[in-house]
């Protein structure tokens, strides 16, 4: 399999050449062009139930669709719905990485995903209620994110403690934990124009990106003109 990132950061596209019978599985909604590639679409890991809670709590699909390129190979193009970045990340045998709501685009074959719920902290952290946990059990793998603006990996180091906003996170491996908390005090919540943060600690590595897709969307809601009836 061969990458092509083109027109990154801002408004980026993945096209992944695929040899005979070479196959990648992708968010629905995320291809773009594809030639020489059969498409099914097949339930996430975790269990029907626990695909279904995802949907309607974390606002995510349960469904993966797998691009699996003919004899002769082919080639399919990836992007995300929201302008960014795109990434990847190489997971070893028995490594975890949690990605927060939109930003999981595609893996390799032999990565699973399923979902981790964060429990009330996360619903409190105004985000998904739900990470996806990408992992591999048959040999390394690797998983493509995307990222709402440019995406930055901040390495933590043990004693460390790297505190981010809420919206502005994008994944982490799972040597990492985190606490919601807040910055500052009341006046702060309400007046700084700070919300939510979440506080890591450990060693390992988590990913951010520079702007925060639920800031953004309230700023274009105020530009709009009220609805009619």
């Amino acid at each position: 399999m061969q990458e092509t990132l083109e027109f990154n950061p801002s408004y980026s596209m993945l096209t992944l050449a695929l040899g005979a019978g070479e196959a990648v599985k992708a968010e629905p909604g995320a291809m773009v062009a594809q030639s020489g590639v059969e498409m099914t679409t097949g339930m996430g890991g975790g269990g029907f139930f626990k695909n279904v809670m995802k949907s309607m709590v974390g606002g995510e699909s349960f469904f993966l669709n797998t691009f699996t390129a003919s004899g002769a190979g082919g080639w399919v193009s990836l992007a995300p719905s929201s302008p960014g970045d795109i990434a990847w990340f190489d997971l070893n045998p028995g490594q975890n990485l949690f990605i927060q709501g939109g930003s999981f685009l595609a893996c390799t074959t032999n990565v699973e995903t399923d979902t981790k719920f964060q429990g009330f902290k996360g619903l409190f952290s105004g985000e998904s209620a739900f990470f996806i946990r990408a992992f591999s059990e048959a040999g390394a793998g690797r998983v493509y994110y995307n990222s709402f603006g440019a995406v930055k990996e901040m390495p933590i180091q043990a004693g460390q403690t790297i505190t981010v906003d809420t919206g502005h996170v994008v994944a982490f491996t799972d040597n990492v934990q985190y606490q919601v908390g807040k910055v500052g005090g009341l006046k702060s919540l309400a007046f700084g124009g700070e919300g939510l943060v979440m506080k890591f600690k450990g060693s390992g590595r988590l990913l951010v990106q520079s702007h925060n897709p639920k800031a953004f969307g309230a700023k274009l809601g105020a530009m709009l003109p009220p609805r009619q009836g």
